[in-house]
């Protein structure tokens, strides 16, 4: 592996960047001063980074497959880089069409289509056209993603020159800089166009050598775009509606843009006197006034302060592995069957890539992060709260990426009182099948699919609300941040009223002694998604909603407050139906039913909510039984699927303790993907095959493959810590990571060799004492916050 940066070279470049600009930054597309610039180079050597590349450019036809993802948290970029058509698919998180989507059809459900719920949508494409660079008139092409830096590059050689280009989208100056250099005397002569992808018209200004669009959707969004050039020699000009470049030594050339979305229900997510056009043309002439190096140092320095916060070693690949380019070298694993511990480790690199540049303040990543290839990406790149958008976040804590973590928080405080209003008109709607029973009806909740206008797509989905809150909660557990708890108190709240008013009392029979005893049950619903449409009890809702009150109550504590409220909701925890293991099956029940109601092979794993996300099945503390009938369910559903679900296994197996399962499915993911099948495509993102022939770029197995990478390694709970509880044969050689999060406010450093614990080091973040196991040795840990401890002879 590629040697890591220091702990102290992070803290050092943080403090280079300046508190405003590492850890802080822009609510929205907003007017801002100007960043701190770092007083030196946090350039790394390039031996010592983290590496994707290719021997060919990306096709113009197969950009979502083989194009090179940049991004700023906001502002994105798919990257082609043929060195005579450069192009970038750019994209803004909040150019959406929709709205709030308020009116359900005849079944009580909510629209789910383009003309009502909305889509996703790109900004634009920028092409760079340097006609005499054709690919077949250079040689030593190649091109790259520095995972390390934050850069896309493409290097080649034309008539004795070494032509370099870089490429990223800076958090700081919110904008994408493309850099063009040469050594030994070549040049650049071209054009850049600037085209909207909804029927645009693009405007000049030659006073300021820019390029520029606005326009509006129906539902009052308004959107922009920018872009302008600067070079140390030759000419840049306005032609007509293009910029002309000639006889260039260098080119730099700035693109911004965005809309006038605003997080704020009362004023319809919208910021209505900003004009995007006007300001993401003052961004782009604004940033192409510095130096292309303080505008490469400022973007590397403000990424690395996130990125180098983990770093993670699997073992050593072999020679022949390293020379094979990154499509080559997923092939041959596959090919060969062997592990490539050093791809491995990439590909948890790449996640926190994919997270660092599509979540930092603005709206979370959603299906498709920030990267399109089109106007239509299946089910309208939405937010699906039955497994998706929670899976995405699964990472940030995990892997040092808690500020990225941030812009879920953000998005739920932001959507709560439409999601509020939606639920108080609409959800008992007597056409819902779904409806409380009871007639009552308060708090929130969701449907399966979001907008960012505050509306709801699809069929409810009551449970979403437990599963949005238990993951905001989780952030908590991690950062141990009583700011955040403050701020999710209401969510919390809000759904515990929701599940007060919507459980029915019903009465089992305990099998063993024939003895009844009344619980409570969620009414009517579906087990994500298949089975029977009115089930009660299911266990998916049962366990989600049994974490929600949990959490609730400990925020109750932690913040002195609501105590009545809390003992209300303590006594609803109590009568709660927990599931049982089926005496017809041996698996754990999905529907309060010995039977099996749906697909046994199915892609969800909604009655696992127990096992993972959630902790309450853990093989050091639930009976036998329970625990066979979990791993029976696990074992059914089986080892082959998308590749989210195939993550999910992961995870559930890693916490099963199933080391070679939980490493077969993420090896199952580097598979490449052809002819649209399940797997990586060449860039790494995954694909979700959709039918016969055809895939489509889903971003959550990118992220929450990384996820079950770490659970293998660190598994924890408040007030335990395990470490290496399903470390694979693969690994077990020689490895370390650092910088991993552990819940109940720590952060944990382990290395191993032979399969052995060789060193840990614990660091509070805010918690006080934990235990630290590692094949039945345990030790107790206490710290004050800040504070740090290195274990070493475990045994």
């Amino acid at each position: 592996m590629p040697a890591q940066p220091s702990r102290r070279g992070f803290i050092s470049l943080a403090a280079a960047v300046g508190t405003a600009t590492a850890l802080g930054g822009l609510p929205a597309f907003t007017a801002s001063a100007a960043p701190a610039r770092p007083v030196t180079s946090p350039m790394l050597p390039k031996a010592s980074t983290t590496q994707m590349w290719y021997g060919a450019p990306a096709s113009d036809k197969r950009m979502i497959e083989q194009a090179l993802p940049i991004g700023n948290g906001r502002l994105g970029a798919l990257v082609g880089n043929d060195p005579s058509h450069e192009l970038l698919f750019l994209a803004d998180a909040t150019l959406w069409t929709g709205g709030l989507n308020g009116t359900l059809d005849q079944d009580g459900q909510f629209p789910y289509a383009r003309e009502n719920f909305g889509s996703f949508t790109q900004l634009a494409h920028l092409t760079i056209d340097i006609p005499d660079h054709d690919l077949s008139a250079v040689s030593d092409y190649r091109r790259g993603l520095d995972l390390s830096q934050g850069l896309v590059s493409a290097t080649y050689t034309r008539a004795g020159a070494t032509c370099e280009r870089q490429i990223y989208s800076s958090f700081p100056d919110d904008a994408i800089v493309i850099r063009l250099t040469q050594r030994g005397g070549g040049s650049y002569t071209g054009m850049i166009s600037l085209d909207g992808t909804h029927g645009e018209s693009t405007s000049a200004d030659k006073t300021r050598t820019s390029l520029w669009f606005g326009d509006s959707f129906g539902n009052g969004l308004r959107y922009g775009a920018a872009v302008t050039a600067r070079s140390g020699s030759g000419t840049v000009s306005v032609r007509g509606t293009r910029i002309a470049f000639s006889r260039c030594k260098d080119l730099t050339v700035v693109v911004s843009g965005g809309t006038n979305y605003a997080p704020d229900a009362a004023t319809g997510y919208r910021s209505p006197g900003l004009d995007p056009a006007a300001l993401a043309r003052t961004k782009a002439v604004t940033a192409a006034r510095q130096s292309p190096t303080a505008l490469l140092h400022t973007h590397v320095a403000d990424y690395r302060a996130l990125f180098d916060r983990m770093s993670i070693s699997l073992g050593e690949s072999t020679a022949q592995q390293r020379r094979l380019d990154t499509w080559e070298r997923l092939k041959s694993r596959t090919q060969q069957g062997d592990p490539d511990p050093e791809l491995e480790a990439t590909y948890v690199q790449f996640g926190r890539y994919l997270m660092i540049s599509g979540s930092r303040d603005s709206v979370p990543l959603n299906l498709q992060g920030l990267w399109l290839d089109g106007n239509d990406p299946d089910w309208m790149g939405d937010y699906h709260s039955d497994i998706n958008i929670q899976m995405n976040y699964w990472m940030a804590d995990r892997t040092g990426l808690s500020r990225c973590f941030d812009t879920l928080t953000d998005y739920c405080l932001a959507q709560l009182p439409s999601w509020t209003k939606l639920t108080r008109e609409l959800f008992n709607d007597p056409r819902n099948r779904y409806r409380n029973s009871s007639g009552k009806n308060a708090g929130w909740t969701v449907a399966i699919s979001s907008n960012i206008h505050g509306g709801l797509g699809w069929w409810w989905h009551p449970a979403g609300n437990a599963w949005l809150c238990n993951s905001l909660w989780e952030h908590y557990e991690y950062t141990q941040d009583t700011a955040h708890l403050r701020r999710i108190y209401p969510l919390l709240k809000g759904a515990c009223e929701f599940w007060e008013a919507r459980l029915v009392t019903t009465t089992v029979t305990d099998l063993a002694t024939g003895a009844t005893r009344q619980v409570l049950v969620a009414d009517s619903d579906w087990s994500p998604e298949h089975g029977p449409l009115d089930a009660k009890g299911i266990t998916y809702a049962q366990e989600l909603v049994r974490a929600l009150f949990a959490n609730y109550r400990q925020a109750c504590s932690d913040l002195s407050r609501d105590a009545r409220y809390s003992e209300t909701v303590a006594a609803l925890q109590d009568q709660l139906y927990l599931p049982e293991v089926s005496p017809k099956t041996g698996w754990l029940e999905e529907w309060m039913s010995p039977d099996n109601l749906g697909e046994s092979t199915h892609r969800h794993l909604s009655p696992l909510m127990g096992l993972f996300p959630g902790d309450r099945i853990r093989p050091d503390s639930v009976s036998k039984e329970l625990l066979a009938g979990t791993t029976a369910l696990l074992t059914a559903r089986g080892m082959e699927s998308f590749g989210w679900a195939n993550a999910w296994r992961a995870l559930c197996w890693a916490r099963l303790k199933h080391a070679e399962n939980a490493y077969q499915l993420v090896a199952d993911n580097l598979r490449p993907s052809t002819g649209g099948s399940n797997g990586s495509a060449m860039n790494l993102f995954d694909i979700y095959q959709v039918e016969q022939g055809r895939g489509i770029f889903q971003i959550d197995a990118n992220l929450g493959t990384p996820s079950a990478v770490i659970e293998m390694l660190v598994y924890s709970r408040p007030g335990h810590i395990e470490l290496l509880p399903a470390l694979p044969a693969a690994w077990s050689g020689s490895g370390a990571i650092s910088g991993i999060g552990a819940r109940g406010g720590f952060v944990v450093d382990v290395s191993w060799r032979d399969g052995k614990v060789e060193q840990a080091r614990i660091r509070s973040v805010g918690g006080h004492a934990t235990t630290v196991s590692w094949r039945g040795t345990s030790r107790t840990v206490r710290l004050r916050p800040g504070k740090s401890l290195t274990l070493r002879d475990f045994g």
